[in-house]
């Protein structure tokens, strides 16, 4: 068993967090395993996500929150009430990031507007995670990664590429954690602006905007232009031949790409002669025939082991890797020697597994990153940091 390892670059930032469920927590854990104070504010019941999957020993202890509320501190405060009023007030105040995804009416019934927060803390980095932009007809609407997915143009990749017309999820809390991520570069970009100018900053990290740029990155494609040379989406993303490959004994990935080394792979595979056939006989026929060189292809591979492709591959500098499954990736041999899996014991839970943060900052100091809180758990704590009464 080995610690969590989290650094200490962001051992000076505190966050005062009112955010729940995916999008807002998965930005502040990422800050919290960088080592910021990450205080999660949650009424009586606690956060929702709480209680997504089957817990271990208790209720709200499910295995969602231990992935992503991990390395915060949980307070309740009833914040309708005097003393929560009172107890958000001076935590904001002591603050340097104030973060929220409360919708615009309710925020306001709080008075917890950036206009009153700055008031409260004048340098404060205020981030308002929404599901759309303040300027739009869809301000203040409800939003959820269902609803976004929809709305993007997510759910309509899988049908290009399997030719079934019925829009589909993809099958991730896709919108809510490009979200988080969003929302987690804006809050370190605007502790950068505070730092240079002592200003606070109002930002705002819409679900849809966010989403859909992250979409057209590359499906804009040929559309992006004005008029058009061509239609949206990426065509190799979205080429149905473009899939894994059944091998004797289970699924690879390949990834050719470069026109000499589809040549090379069919040396590999022994049948350099299906290159004669005039579909695939040139570089021209190979980029538009992709679907039937696949399928030539797969007539080779599913002769053989993954194990025997990935070796043959490997010697032909022909980039292959094994399809995993959710539970292979435990054994999977590179995250094993990285320590990327680790098992932890909670203080109430019991032993678990836990991923450490992918990204490594080497030469900083490490610490361990603490367990997901309990409901309440640093309550008490956190009201005697701000000198106020624990009643």
């Amino acid at each position: 068993m080995r610690n969590m390892p989290g650094t200490n670059l962001l051992s000076d930032i505190k966050i005062a967090d009112m955010t729940t469920v995916i999008f807002g927590p998965y930005c502040t854990q990422t800050l919290a395993d960088m080592g910021a104070d990450v205080v999660k504010v949650e009424p009586k019941g606690g956060d929702d996500f709480r209680n997504v999957g089957k817990s271990a020993n208790n209720r709200s202890m499910g295995p969602c929150h231990l992935t992503i509320n991990r390395g915060k501190r949980s307070v309740v405060w009833d914040l309708k009430s005097e003393p929560g009023k009172a107890a958000i007030r001076k935590l904001i105040q002591q603050s340097d990031v104030f973060i929220h995804n409360i919708r615009p009416d309710a925020v306001t019934r709080l008075g917890l507007t950036f206009e009153e927060v700055r008031a409260i803390k004048p340098d404060i980095v205020y981030v308002h995670c929404l599901g759309f932009g303040s300027d739009g007809p869809y301000a203040g609407r409800p939003a959820y990664d269902d609803l976004i997915q929809g709305l993007s143009g997510a759910t309509m990749l899988l049908p290009k590429v399997d030719g079934n017309e019925r829009p589909r999820f993809i099958p991730t809390a896709f919108a809510d954690k490009v979200s988080g991520m969003h929302a987690m570069y804006a809050t370190l970009a605007a502790l950068h602006h505070r730092d240079r100018t002592g200003e606070a900053v109002h930002v705002e990290v819409p679900m849809f905007e966010c989403v859909t740029h992250f979409l057209l990155e590359e499906h804009f494609y040929e559309a992006e232009f004005d008029p058009p040379v061509g239609p949206f989406l990426y065509q190799r993303q979205v080429d149905p031949s473009r899939q894994p490959l059944k091998t004797s004994n289970g699924w690879i990935v390949i990834a050719p790409y470069v026109d000499a080394r589809w040549i090379k792979l069919f040396d590999v595979m022994g049948a350099p002669e299906e290159l004669q056939d005039e579909r695939i006989a040139d570089r021209k026929g190979r980029f538009f025939n992709q679907d039937y060189m696949m399928s030539r292809v797969q007539e080779y591979f599913d002769k053989q082991t993954t194990e025997y492709w990935i070796d043959a591959l490997a010697k032909a500098d022909i980039p292959a890797a094994r399809v995993n499954d959710f539970p292979d990736l435990q054994s999977d041999p590179h995250l094993v020697a990285t320590g990327f899996f680790q098992r932890r014991e909670h203080p109430t839970e019991g032993h678990y597994w836990e991923t450490q943060p992918p990204v490594t900052f080497r030469g900083t100091q490490q610490r361990e990153i603490a367990p997901a809180p309990r409901i309440g758990e640093h309550t008490e704590l956190v009201l005697s940091e701000l000198g106020l009464g624990i009643d």
